[in-house]
């Protein structure tokens, strides 16, 4: 399986729509996405993960590090997942005391910082 990643502007947020697999193979290309966007001015990023059928420790740790990335220059970035299989990744690894998790893309957008 592979990644699919495509960008929108809505507002003030960046939307980063992503479907397939995140794991050790795929996880480079979100990195970069993130990394571009990040490097382009685009501080405020929300995360569309409701078409990810499958989250690695490697697709956390890209999670984790575009989240560093934005909060470093006061931004934020937001997730959009319902699936109970992913969301139970977040909770076991304590991570939904990291990310504001949110049920809809226009829920995370909505959402003050």
């Amino acid at each position: 399986m592979d990644l699919s990643l495509s960008t929108r502007t809505e507002g003030e947020r960046t939307v980063v729509v992503v479907g397939g697999e995140i794991d050790v193979y795929t996880a480079p290309k979100l990195r970069e996405q993130l990394i571009d966007l990040v490097s382009s001015g685009q501080y405020h990023l929300v995360v569309d993960m409701e078409g990810v059928e499958f989250l690695d420790s490697t697709g956390l740790g890209v999670l984790v590090g575009g989240l560093k990335r934005v909060r470093a220059h006061e931004g934020s970035l937001r997730l959009v997942c319902t699936q109970e299989r992913i969301l139970k990744i977040f909770r076991i690894t304590g991570l939904t005391k990291v990310f504001p998790i949110h049920a809809s893309v226009e829920e995370a957008v909505a959402a003050t910082d």
